[in-house]
C-alpha cells in the first residue's frame, strides 16, 4: 500500500478542503436545517466516483445510496455513515463558527467534523485515492448515508425493508470510531441500545402566581419526585424489572476491557471532574461504562429560569431522559416498565412518550470482517488496536445487521476530545488522513481475505 499511501499524503490538503466544504453546509436534522443541500452535495461526490447515486426519499430525510464493482466480485464492502448534524447551542460557547470549519491547532473545527463527516469523507474518499492509483477499487463498495441517525434513525428500518438487495454484504463498515490522542486506534465490535422518551406532567392550564403553590400541584416537584424513585444514592437504576434482562459480561468481554488504555486521570481533567461516579477505577469503572446500562436525565424544562425573579408556579413540566440499554434489553420491554412503575408509585398523571428507541448489537469478534478490519490497523498507525466489544454509545447497527444477520465494524477519524454533540466539535487532521489510508487498507485486505 505504500505507493497508495504516498498519493493519499499528496492530495492531503485537497482532501482537507473538501471536509471543509461539507463541514460549512449545516445539516442539523433536529432543526430541518440543510438537510437537502447536504445530500445534493454528497450525490455530487458520489457521482465523481463513477456511481450512480440513488436519493431514496423516506417518510422523513433521504437516504443516499450507491455502488461500485470490484475486481473480486464475489465480495462486498458496505460503508454505513450519516450526514446530518446535532445542534450547536448554546452556541455562545463555541470559540469559532459551528460552520465555518476554522483550521488551528492541527484541527478544524466545526459541527459535524467527527460526527460523522470526518469519517463519511474518509471512506468515500479511500475509493477516489484507490481509483487514482490501482483503477478499479479491489471489491464491491456500497455506500449508505442516512440523513436522520442524530434524531435515532426513525426510517432506516423502511429503507432496510424496502432494499434488502442493498443490506447484502460481506461486512459493514460503520459509522464512527475514534482514536486515543497520539495513541491506538479504537476498533468496536458493537453498540448500546437507546430509549429515548419524554415524561410529562400537566397540573394547571397554565403558569400560574406562585402564591398557588400551597394549594396547587406543582408539576416539577412532581417529576423530581418521580425521577426519585428511578435511581439510589449509589446509581443503582431501580425502575421495577429493569435489570432483569441484562446479562453479566462474558469472559472475552472481560479480557478486552484488561487491553483498554483509558486514561482516567487526563479524562476527567478533560471533562472538569473531580471522581468517576461512587469513585469507580480500573475494571470496574470499564465495566460500568462499557457493559451496564445507564438512566440519564439528559433535560428539564418548567417555569421561569430567565434573569432575575418572577414568582411563579409551572403549570406544566418535561423531563427528557435517554436510557442506554446493554443485552438482552431492548426498548419495547423497557418502555412499559417505565409506564408501570410510575403507576405503582402513584404518578399515573405523568406521561410517558417514546421520541425513538435501537435495541444493543454485538458482532461476533470472530468473523472474517472484524479480524480483518484488526489486522488492518498497525500497518497504519503502526500500533496495535483497541478492541471495544461494544461502544459506550449507540447507533442503528441493529436495523441492519441483526434483521439481515450481518456483521459491523466501527472504526473513523474520531479523537478522545472531538467533543462530538457537544460546543468546539472538531477533527484532527493527521487523524482523517490515517482514516482515509485505515479505509483503503480493509479495501485491499478484505477483498484478499
Amino acid at each position: 500500500m505504500k505507493e497508495l499511501y504516498g498519493y493519499i499524503d499528496r492530495h492531503a490538503q485537497e482532501y482537507i478542503a473538501l471536509l471543509q466544504k461539507c463541514c460549512r453546509q449545516p445539516s442539523i436534522s433536529a432543526q430541518n436545517v440543510g438537510i437537502r443541500e447536504m445530500a445534493a452535495l454528497l450525490v455530487e461526490e458520489l457521482s465523481r466516483l463513477g456511481t450512480l447515486p440513488d436519493v431514496v426519499e423516506t417518510g422523513g430525510n433521504p437516504i443516499i445510496y450507491a455502488e461500485l464493482p470490484g475486481k473480486n466480485a464475489g465480495r462486498t464492502i458496505s460503508f454505513y455513515n450519516h450526514y446530518d448534524v446535532q445542534p450547536v447551542e448554546p452556541v455562545e460557547e463555541w470559540v469559532s463558527d459551528p460552520f465555518g470549519a476554522e483550521i488551528r491547532d492541527g484541527k478544524l473545527w466545526a459541527r459535524g467534523a467527527t460526527d460523522n463527516k470526518g469519517s463519511l469523507l474518509s471512506r468515500l474518499l479511500a475509493v477516489k485515492a484507490y481509483q487514482e492509483v490501482y483503477g478499479q477499487v479491489p471489491l464491491n463498495v456500497k455506500f449508505i448515508y442516512e440523513g436522520e441517525e442524530e434524531i435515532g434513525s426513525p426510517h432506516l428500518g423502511e429503507f432496510a425493508d424496502r432494499f434488502p438487495q442493498r443490506l447484502k454484504t460481506d461486512g459493514f463498515a460503520w459509522e464512527g470510531g475514534s482514536r486515543q490522542v497520539g495513541g491506538p486506534l479504537e476498533i468496536c465490535l458493537g453498540v448500546k441500545g437507546l430509549l429515548y422518551i419524554e415524561l410529562r406532567c400537566k397540573t394547571a392550564s397554565g403558569d400560574l402566581h406562585s402564591s398557588n403553590a400551597a394549594i396547587v400541584k406543582n408539576p416539577a416537584w412532581r417529576l423530581v419526585q418521580a425521577l426519585a424513585t428511578m435511581k439510589d444514592a449509589q446509581d443503582n437504576i431501580t425502575i421495577d424489572g429493569f435489570m432483569d434482562a441484562v446479562r453479566e459480561p462474558s469472559a472475552y468481554e472481560m479480557e478486552c476491557l484488561e487491553t483498554l488504555r483509558f486514561r482516567e486521570d487526563a479524562t476527567k481533567e478533560r471533562m472538569g471532574l473531580d471522581g468517576f461516579i461512587n469513585d469507580l477505577t480500573g475494571i470496574p469503572l470499564l465495566k460500568k461504562l462499557y457493559y451496564m446500562p445507564t438512566a440519564n436525565i439528559a433535560g428539564f424544562k418548567a417555569g421561569y429560569i430567565g434573569q432575575g425573579a418572577k414568582t411563579v408556579e409551572p403549570g406544566s413540566a418535561v423531563v427528557k431522559m435517554d436510557l442506554r440499554l446493554v443485552p438482552d434489553q431492548t426498548p419495547e420491554d423497557i418502555l412499559p416498565k417505565v409506564r408501570a412503575h410510575l403507576d405503582r408509585r402513584g404518578f399515573a398523571d405523568i406521561e410517558v412518550v417514546k421520541l425513538s428507541g435501537e435495541p444493543p448489537f454485538r458482532a461476533d469478534p470472530e468473523c472474517l470482517f472484524a479480524k480483518t478490519v484488526i489486522k488492518c490497523a498497525k500497518p497504519v498507525y503502526g500500533i496495535d488496536p483497541e478492541v471495544f466489544v461494544s461502544s459506550s454509545g449507540t447507533t442503528a447497527m441493529y436495523q441492519f445487521c441483526h434483521r439481515a444477520n450481518l456483521d459491523a465494524v466501527m472504526f473513523g477519524a474520531g479523537n478522545e476530545a472531538a467533543n462530538i454533540h457537544a460546543p468546539n466539535e472538531n477533527i484532527i487532521l493527521d487523524d482523517f488522513v490515517s482514516a482515509i489510508k485505515m479505509a483503503a487498507t480493509v479495501m485491499e485486505e478484505f477483498a484478499k481475505a
